[in-house]
């Protein structure tokens, strides 16, 4: 039978504080480029909010691979 794997919570709380962290970093980023980029070139909102949209979907990618990383590192589970 599979022995059951206890969970090391000093990881978890890591690896949570560096998404959190980094994850408000990246979508702040994303508005904010989107936002400034439609506003640069006076594309109208529409297009902003598009732009905006496209550098979430890229920031949530990010976020989604260093989420990958960070497991391979840290285990959540011992």
């Amino acid at each position: 039978m599979a022995q059951a794997k206890s969970t090391n919570w000093r990881n978890v709380i890591t690896v949570i504080s560096i998404m959190i962290l980094v994850g408000a970093e990246l979508f702040g980023v994303a508005i904010s480029a989107g936002w400034a980029i439609a506003g640069l070139f006076e594309l109208g909102n529409i297009v902003g909010f598009v732009l905006m949209g496209l550098f979430s979907l890229l920031a949530g990618y990010f976020l989604v691979n260093l989420w990958r990383r960070c497991i391979a590192v840290e285990p959540l589970a011992e």
